[in-house]
């Protein structure tokens, strides 16, 4: 009978958060040919390809996307057990903060690498916006929180930066209506701002459709043709087509990903997670942008073992 090895899985698992077969070696302690070789072991043992490598790009499978919760559940149990008899693990709370347009994606890598290591602390997630977050931090009822960065109104730590990106829908010509439908945040929010004033350099006629500072809710408006949005990298999903100068829109400056500190004691807990959080968005690297507008062409089939997204490995 054949058995899972741990130490092949836990490979697995930093391939899977970090797109990178470079950044797992680094993140396992281990080189680059000893990942690929246990990744190989595993492929082997199950049967199936769990990932699809490309030239600028490492992704998953259909098949390897069904190992992971299997994997991440055999990894943890280890790690709790081996917590529950280790005296020096860290236990206890922390109460992280992130703004809703980075939740999906930068959430379960950071809530799982974490939850591996530190098996013993539980951790407490508010999803809010940055000006919301920054006043629970600056309170005391946050420990952290990942944010847009703004050095005006909350002196964070820059930890990440990403192109910011015009979305619409594909199966729509939103974007060619004239006053132009927009779908954008809060008028606090500072990519709001940047869009206006970019299209209004660019002689863009344009109007305010929909206002929110949920990005679930500007997705809402983008996926149903009725407005144009802007979008961090991270935050684009499928069904989403991102536009260009070669359509009219003007380039717009890039995104500031922050992590706030607040006032609380910093425990070794608190260190620990902020820690693991720059390392985490740090290893992620940027998406191939020409690779995800591939996948939400309606008009391209791209197969049914494409994933979603693919990252570029960051050069060393």
């Amino acid at each position: 009978m054949q058995t899972l090895d741990l130490d092949q899985l836990r490979s697995f698992l930093a391939v899977c958060e970090t797109s990178s077969f470079t950044r797992a070696a680094d993140a396992v302690a281990k080189t680059q040919s000893a990942v690929s070789m246990q990744i190989k072991k595993l492929e082997e043992t199950i049967g199936k390809q769990l990932f699809i490598r490309e030239k600028r790009c490492v992704s998953l499978s259909v098949d390897g996307a069904r190992l992971v919760p299997y994997a991440r559940d055999l990894v943890e149990k280890s790690s709790e057990a081996l917590a529950a008899f280790d005296e020096t693990a860290l236990r206890g709370n922390v109460y992280l903060g992130t703004a809703d347009d980075y939740a999906e994606r930068f959430l379960p890598p950071i809530l799982a690498g974490f939850s591996q290591s530190n098996p013993l602390v539980e951790v407490s997630v508010v999803c809010e916006n940055t000006s919301g977050l920054s006043k629970r931090v600056k309170s005391g009822e946050l420990d952290m929180a990942v944010i847009t960065h703004n050095e005006v109104r909350a002196h964070s730590e820059l930890i990440r930066t990403e192109p910011l990106q015009w979305v619409t829908s594909p199966g729509h010509i939103v974007h060619l209506q004239r006053p132009l439908p927009l779908a954008l945040g809060s008028p606090q929010c500072i990519w709001r701002k940047q869009a206006l004033e970019a299209l209004t350099r660019s002689g863009v006629r344009h109007r305010m459709l929909y206002s929110s500072y949920s990005a679930t809710v500007l997705g809402a408006a983008v996926m149903s043709g009725l407005a144009v949005a802007v979008l961090p990298e991270s935050a684009v999903r499928p069904g989403m087509r991102v536009l260009g100068e070669k359509e009219g829109f003007p380039e717009l400056s890039e995104c500031q990903i922050g992590l706030l500190r607040g006032s609380r004691d910093k425990s070794d807990v608190t260190e620990a997670l902020a820690r693991h959080i720059r390392q985490s968005l740090n290893s992620m690297g940027n998406f191939d942008m020409s690779y995800i507008n591939q996948v939400m062409d309606p008009f391209n089939s791209t197969g049914p073992d494409r994933p979603n997204f693919a990252y570029q490995q960051k050069a060393h």
